[in-house]
């Protein structure tokens, strides 16, 4: 098992361009799909602790899901609650990996972590 996760949206033009990055680096790394396998709360507790960003930076505010239903993004048991039940409310995309974790929104938080 490879010691990276890559969490990955096929639709999104920003997962596609850090899974080129990845790939162009010949990085080893497990995609994972989170829309057709969400993460489990326990995964996500340990994403946000090695996220080294607020746990509201995780939460997509501007899906219309969020608007029409908002919750407290500030709130670590509201997030892990929500987004383990509608997972395209994660911020994408999404490198884990070496106990530390980084939301590829600018892609140069996935070329940092990658040193």
């Amino acid at each position: 098992m490879s010691m990276w996760k890559f969490y990955h949206n096929p639709n999104c033009s920003k997962s596609r361009e850090a899974l080129s990055l990845l790939q162009s680096k010949s990085l080893d790394f497990q995609l994972i799909e989170y829309l057709k396998t969400p993460l489990s709360s326990s995964e996500l507790r340990e994403l946000i602790v090695q996220l080294s960003t607020p746990v509201s930076s995780l939460v997509r505010i501007k899906e219309a899901d969020f608007i029409s239903a908002p919750f407290d993004v500030y709130s670590l048991e509201e997030v892990v609650h929500h987004l383990s039940e509608k997972p395209h409310l994660m911020e994408r995309p999404i490198l884990q990996g070496n106990g530390r974790a980084a939301i590829g929104r600018p892609m140069e938080n996935i070329a940092a972590l990658l040193g």
